[in-house]
């Protein structure tokens, strides 16, 4: 696996807030998101302009622990004028990715992850944001696309934060194990788009590769990405699935992180 460059990450996250930004706009910021069903639009944008200001925070303070919420600045926005949300949205977006340019990839900072860097960061800001994105343009039913490099390194990080998570004994990523069984995730419109998903007796493991495998699900590169982080349902009409479907369905109920 080879990750995108570190600038790259960095510009997504602009990038990617101005097409959410642009999903937003003239949108009833109080219609609820289907896919986080638990907020509204206006949360949504609040919570993707949170973070992106908690992650460059970290950074520009080159944090060795878990910075409070309330020690950021400007971490919500003034007030629920969707103008100010907007420049906020922005800002946070801006300052954040000139914070992770300055530092660079390999610059040691605090994180959740197996990762303590500035890099890891950009990375997990960009792909965030990619899926947000995603939950907005669900919501006021607009077409999504993503450029393929950015959707196969976005499911490359959700299965290493799955695969995290059974490590750290997540109680749902923990029952992701039971040998011989395994899952084949086909991007039908990318040559090399594949992975493999195989179940053991201690857990799982993931791998690029095109194997056969106890189901295989095929469908378009963004498909599969909104598939395996549960934006897309299995019943959309948008995923072929081959063999037993209980398995893919045992999958997405527990590759989950919290």
């Amino acid at each position: 696996m080879t990750l995108l460059a570190h600038d790259r990450y960095c510009d997504e996250i602009v990038r990617q807030t101005d097409e959410l930004r642009a999903t937003l706009k003239g949108a009833d910021l109080d219609a609820q998101v289907p896919t986080c069903p638990d907020w509204t639009l206006r949360d949504l944008a609040v919570h993707v302009g949170g973070a992106h200001r908690w992650a460059g925070e970290i950074v520009r303070t080159r944090a060795t622990g878990q910075v409070p919420d309330e020690q950021v600045p400007e971490f919500t926005p003034d007030g629920d004028d969707p103008a100010v949300l907007d420049v906020w949205l922005a800002d946070g977006a801006a300052k954040t990715a000139d914070v992770l340019r300055d530092a660079g990839r390999d610059r040691q900072v605090w994180s959740w992850s197996w990762d303590r860097s500035a890099g890891f960061w950009a990375r997990r800001m960009a792909h965030e944001t990619v899926v947000h994105r995603a939950d907005a343009v669900l919501a006021v039913r607009a077409g999504y696309a993503v450029a393929p490099e950015l959707a196969a390194d976005t499911m490359d990080e959700w299965l290493e934060i799955v695969a995290f998570a059974q490590s750290q004994g997540d109680p749902e990523a923990a029952e992701l194990r039971g040998a011989g069984r395994s899952l084949h995730f086909h991007a039908t419109d990318v040559p090399g788009a594949e992975w493999l998903i195989e179940f053991g007796e201690d857990g799982f493991t993931w791998r690029r590769a095109h194997e056969k495998a106890t189901v295989a699900v095929r469908a378009p590169l963004t498909d599969l990405m909104l598939l395996i982080n549960r934006r897309l349902d299995v019943d959309s009409g948008r995923a072929e699935v081959l063999g037993g479907r209980e398995l893919l369905d045992f999958w997405l109920e527990r590759a989950t992180f919290r």
